[in-house]
């Protein structure tokens, strides 16, 4: 019997403390060494931020507060006069500004991550890993909207169209320089599913919803199976199975180590994924949920955490007609975990602050608009423990923002990585992916098509 998905978000919750707890006490150095050669390049002196109104996120919001960060990451956060700073810091007075968490989006296709291809519409063994331009003008404007970390999902024109990629976007010339990474080294990511009219297509994709579901039952059944055979052999490994990609990354999602990603929109199909995660004791988060404003007891009952986006334009696919900005603040008041997100280009990230304002207008609350643009996505990606917040021991990503990031009169100003600056908007350079002109979009290919039946 799979574990529970709250004993599961338990065991990682008390994970994550530990950690948390293990590298404030460890020397800066072997902090370093742990997380990553990345961050080895992040500031030696220490850094303060003074003056500014802080929104930490996890806690009351801060007028003319401290906050200090070294070796990639926060130190200490208060008010002035509580937090002492070093006589050898960096001091960056922001009296006027605020600052919050650097924003996580749990939806994004920045630096073109395509997957699957069309030979068939199950294909977990893809790693968007292995298709990102991190030089893509798309990821200089995600930093520029304030994106610090962010889940890069191939298309939905698949049942599974392959594994997102988590990335911190800090500068860098690959994918290896911005990638996450689990505790083994491998990349870090979930498993992109998706089901409504987008996988619906002609042979070997189905051709209805109920096709979808029986397609989706068997790829996991198959892999219950490749599992028992894999056990039953033991140290033999002359019973082993002939190894097999895809099998091993729905194996992952079935002992909880991976998380499902899943777009959703309609009600019904809602309610299949949420059927499917039951009977297979998956983890899911579901992306979209344009009518989950019609399912919210089946998706709180469930306890399944929710990606919301708000568009507000008309136009689009049929199965979102009944998109509502009032989903956000129902699901929130229903007790689910709400997260924001771009879809970018859907959303260009730029504007990314811009969704959460949308949602306290519909009736989210503010903090909770807050923390659906930061802690909350970063729990959805099992980070929460290290972004997401303005907390001692904490990763440094932050934002210095012109006004209150809900105003409409807001601007983001900077943006920092692992108390590394990475977007300036006093640098002539990083105006033009902040503003647009002539250049502010290299290396970005066209909207994918695959909603439409189209090919790349």
């Amino acid at each position: 019997m799979p574990e529970s998905r709250p004993g599961r978000r338990a065991g990682r919750a008390r994970a994550a403390a530990e950690r948390i707890a293990r590298t404030t006490r460890l020397v800066p150095l072997c902090a370093l060494l742990l997380l990553g050669a990345p961050r080895l390049v992040a500031q030696e002196r220490p850094t303060a931020f003074v003056g500014a109104h802080v929104i930490p996120v996890s806690g009351p919001e801060i007028d003319d507060g401290t906050l200090l960060v070294q070796h990639g990451r926060i130190v200490a956060v208060g008010e002035r006069g509580a937090v002492s700073v070093p006589s050898d810091a960096e001091v960056h007075d922001l009296h006027g500004k605020v600052v919050t968490p650097g924003l996580v989006d749990t939806h994004s296709h920045i630096g073109d991550p395509w997957g699957g291809d069309g030979s068939e519409p199950i294909q977990p063994e893809v790693r968007s890993y292995d298709g990102i331009d991190v030089r893509a003008a798309s990821v200089a404007r995600a930093r520029a909207g304030g994106v610090t970390v962010a889940n890069l999902m191939p298309g939905s024109g698949h049942l599974s169209s392959g594994q997102t990629t988590y990335i911190k976007l800090r500068r860098g010339d690959s994918i290896d320089d911005l990638a996450l990474r689990f505790p083994d080294g491998r990349p870090m990511g979930g498993l992109k599913m998706a089901n409504g009219t987008n996988s619906q297509r002609d042979p070997p994709f189905p051709g209805t919803r109920a096709k979808s579901a029986a397609l989706v039952r068997e790829a996991f059944v198959e892999a219950q199976e490749y599992a028992r055979k894999v056990a039953a052999a033991g140290d033999d490994a002359s019973k082993l199975p002939d190894r097999n990609l895809r099998d091993e990354v729905l194996g992952e999602v079935l002992r909880g180590e991976r998380v499902v990603h899943h777009h959703t929109h309609r009600h019904d199909d809602i309610d299949t994924v949420l059927r499917l995660s039951k009977e297979f004791g998956f983890e899911v988060v579901l992306h979209h949920v344009s009518e989950g404003w019609i399912s919210v007891d089946e998706i709180a009952a469930a306890g399944a955490p929710c990606s919301v986006i708000l568009v507000d334009s008309p136009g689009g696919k049929i199965e979102a007609a009944n998109m509502e900005w009032e989903t956000a603040g129902v699901l929130e008041r229903a007790g689910v975990l709400v997260a924001l997100h771009t879809d970018d280009p859907i959303t260009d990230s730029r504007l990314f602050a811009r969704s959460a304002a949308l949602a306290v207008r519909a009736g989210m609350s503010r903090a909770g608009a807050l923390a659906a643009l930061t802690l909350s996505g970063a729990k959805m990606l099992d980070l929460g423990d290290r972004v997401g917040s303005l907390e001692p021991g904490k990763d440094a990503d932050l934002v210095v923002w012109s006004h209150d990031p809900l105003s409409v009169y807001a601007h983001v100003e900077q943006t920092w990585v692992d108390g590394a600056k990475v977007f300036d908007l006093s640098d002539p350079d990083d105006v033009l992916y902040a503003l647009g002109g002539e250049g502010a979009s290299h290396g970005d290919l066209q909207t994918d098509m695959c909603c439409l039946g189209g090919d790349k």
